[in-house]
Formats: C-alpha cells, structure tokens, sequence
C-alpha cells in the first residue's frame, strides 16, 4: 500500500507592515538639539492599539538614518508603510513616499495624521500614497491596517469619545536613539532632559485640541474636542514608569492648553502632590487671559504642584495684533500674567525655593504688524524677568484661518517641499524679514530700552488694582 500524498498548500506568509516615525534626518544620531529627540506620541498610541489587537508592525525612523540612500535600503521588502504626517513632516513623508514605491511597486501606503486633514489636496496630489485617513484614527487604525482593501482612499478617522479610553501608550515601541552617545545621555524609552527639569523626562498628554480659535494655529480644524484624561489615571501612569524605566525626574506635559477646566485642575491640585511618587516639576502650557480669570488656582498650581515651568503663548505685546491673531488676550492680561509670576517667584526666592520661570511663545512676522507693534513685543519680553524666550517668524500653515487665507492670496513662501522647520526661516511674501533679523541682533535696543523705565512705573501702578479685579 503506498500513502497518497496530497500537495501541500503553503501558508501564506503574513503581510510585512512598516511604520516609519517622520523626522529630520540625523535627529536621532547627531541632534541639533533635546527637542528632535522627542517621541510621537499618535505613533505610540496607534502602534499599541494595533499591536493589542494582533496586528503587528515593525518600525524605525528617518531621524536614525544618515542619508536617504539609507532610508531606501531599510524600506525594502516591506508590503505597506504606514506614516503619521504633521505639516512640518510633510516634505519627509513627501520623499519617503516616493522611495517606497521606488524599492516595493506593489506595496501600499497609509497616511494620517494632521496634514491628511488640514492638507488635504497636497496629500492626495502625491500618487504613490494609497489611503489617506483624515482626523483621530484609534478606532479604525486595527481595520483599516488589517484590511485596507476595504476602505476608499480618502478614508474619514474615527476617535475615542474621551482619553480615558485610550489604552497607555507601550513606550517600547518608539524608536531608540541611534547613536551609542545619545543612549547613554537618557534612559530610554524616558526622554531626555531640554533644560525643563532634571532627567529622566516623561512626555504625556492629559488633555487633547486647545478650544480657543487663533488665526495662525490649525489644531482644532484636525480633530474635535474629547474628553480630558482622568487625573488619577495620568498619576498611575506616571508612578508606573518611575517603577518601569524611573527614576523620572520631571515631565513635559504636551497639553496644547492644560490650564484650562477649573474642575480638572482642582482635583490635580488636590491628588498629584499626595498619589503621585514623588511630586516632579513639569512644564505646561497657559493663557494670559485665564491665568488672570483664576489667577488663585494659578498660584496654587505653581506653589503646590511644582509647575515650575510655566509656557505661555504671550504671541505679541500689541493689542493691534493680538486681534488680528484673534488671540482673545490682550496686553493687560500679558502683563498681569508677567506680573503675578514673578510676584510669586521673588516670594519663592524668599524662602530658598526655586522660582518659576517662563517658557514665552513670541511670533514676529505677523502680516500687519507695524515696526511700533515689534518694539512692543520685544519690550514685553524685556520687561519679563526669569523668562526662556521661544522667538519664531509666523509660518501660514494650512488648516489655520490666516494661513488658509495667505495661500490662498499666493503669499506662502511654504510648499510640499519644504514646510519651514526653522523660526528665522522667510514664510510669507511682503514681509521685511531684513528688519526683523536686525530688530533680534539689537540694533533697535536704544528704542525699546526708551520705554522699559516708564512702562514699569505703569505696572507698580497698576498692579494691584488689577489682581483685586480678576
């Protein structure tokens, strides 16, 4: 008797999916600085998301590579790239899109991320892109990954009604620093320290999209408002990761707003310094106008939870330009602002603590500012004591109202090619960047020094009369 041997199907190998994190080549190697270090954090959390459901993906990054001949030898062999495409991303995406197709003509693309909703026209203009996911993607990433035959190409996101369904983000699967001297500065998958706090850093998000409407930002045209994530789950979090990869010694909240819901903030002000394993000092975001409508919880905050490092978008020192940006802040609320954090820091000082310090987002460059209204700014950030000054020329992104309107017009000095990365970079046609170079190297010091002396009499004045009226 002889056995009959039937053909053997072979099993079809699984598809071989890679994630690429997007970043400026090198970043991950040789940084210019801390912050292209950083990790994104919609990687991390659809990366997880997938990998808890079986759907498996392998990844590296454009900042771990030197040149692009590197880039396109460790996408070969991959049947679908997957990329997370912010505006100041797009030029990478942009080239590694077409390498991708170069080294795997049958592979397919998937895209998301803030550029696939405020840009929607440059994204579909590049042909090798396959899917283009507009908006929050963590309760479709696991289907479309999984099965994207299904899906047209313009596909519409669906998000978590609210953070607290957000699993915690796995940071083992971020990319590693490339290079033996960066890993040895940082314990990762911690982050490494900016001049914040103390290392190891943890960046996280206890809140998603700034509610308020300013002309030259695009967030709230990507994903609608959700729920903020509950306090006691944000401090879990963070004891388990000084348990894991710790000691943690300070955090970067990445919050576009944290200080904002009273109620939130209460009872952070309440649980963070009694569950927390230790009360680490942390960087977050505010507004003038709502430091100066709570400014006691404010103080409680800087005082009792070790705020230490307070990022304000103070933007300008002009009330003219402050309405063109539709910041809803005005000089008066900078100033209080400015005012009321340094009465607290010279207290502090006072009793041998440290004071808190500014983190000041300041745009220049604005189209219609006056050369009076950039002496007002820069004599704002003058006045402003203890202060880390992050100085930028407006860019007009798209999915902002102002940078919609620019492009429009044929003023955006941007393209797919290059999304200005750099804060001195020229962004808009008609603008005397000429003066503005030479308005930051002090040529015009003697003018905005004239004003300091009679603008501090002004705030002495003031000062009081405006904290009993906030």
């Amino acid at each position: 008797m002889f056995k009959k041997l039937w053909p053997q199907t072979a099993k079809p190998s699984p598809p071989r999916r890679l994630w690429l994190d997007l970043g400026d080549l090198g970043d991950l190697v040789n940084p210019s600085g801390p912050h292209e270090q950083w990790q994104d954090h919609g990687l991390g959390l659809l990366r997880t998301i997938l990998h808890q459901n079986g759907v498996m993906t392998d990844m590296f990054s454009t900042r771990a590579c030197r040149t692009w001949g590197e880039v396109r030898q460790r996408l070969r062999g991959y049947d679908m790239l997957i990329m997370n495409v912010r505006s100041y991303t797009f030029p990478v995406a942009y080239r590694a899109a077409k390498i991708f197709k170069e080294v795997n003509p049958n592979g397919l693309i998937v895209v998301g991320g803030m550029h696939a909703t405020v840009a929607l026209d440059e994204m579909t203009a590049v042909e090798e892109i396959d899917k283009i996911c507009q908006g929050p993607g963590e309760n479709i990433i696991v289907d479309l990954i999984r099965d994207p035959a299904a899906f047209p190409r313009i596909i519409l996101g669906v998000g978590a009604k609210s953070m607290a369904d957000w699993p915690m983000i796995d940071r083992a699967l971020w990319p590693k620093p490339a290079a033996w001297k960066l890993a040895r500065k940082f314990n990762w998958p911690l982050e490494p320290e900016c001049g914040w706090g103390p290392p190891g850093v943890v960046t996280l998000l206890t809140s998603r999209v700034c509610p308020w409407q300013c002309v030259f930002c695009n967030e709230n045209s990507y994903i609608p408002n959700m729920g903020r994530r509950p306090v006691e789950m944000v401090i879990d979090e963070l004891n388990y990761l000084d348990r894991k990869y710790g000691p943690v010694g300070s955090l970067v909240i990445h919050d576009s707003m944290f200080f904002q819901n009273p109620s939130w903030l209460e009872e952070w002000l309440e649980k963070y310094p009694r569950q927390a394993n230790k009360v680490w000092p942390y960087w977050a975001a505010g507004r003038a106008d709502t430091v100066r409508q709570w400014p006691q919880l404010f103080e409680a905050l800087i005082r009792e939870t070790n705020w230490n490092t307070v990022s304000i978008g103070f933007e300008s020192g002009s009330d003219r330009v402050l309405r063109i940006i539709n910041k809803e802040c005005s000089e008066e609320d900078n100033y209080f602002t400015i005012d009321l954090l340094g009465r607290i820091g010279d207290d502090m000082e006072r009793q041998g603590k440290k004071p808190p310090v500014f983190w000041s987002n300041i745009m220049l460059g604005i189209p219609g500012e006056t050369r009076d209204d950039a002496f007002k700014t820069m004599r704002m950030v003058k006045y402003t004591r203890r202060i880390m000054p992050s100085i930028s020329f407006y860019a007009p992104y798209p999915g902002s109202a102002l940078g919609n309107q620019l492009i429009a017009e044929g003023k955006s000095l941007m393209s797919k090619e290059n999304y200005h990365r750099f804060p001195d970079d020229e962004k808009v046609k008609g603008i005397d960047y000429k003066f503005y170079r030479e308005l930051l190297a002090g040529k015009y010091d003697a003018e905005i020094n004239r004003g300091l002396p009679e603008l501090a009499a002004q705030r002495r004045a003031v000062y009081s009369d405006a904290l009993a009226k906030a």
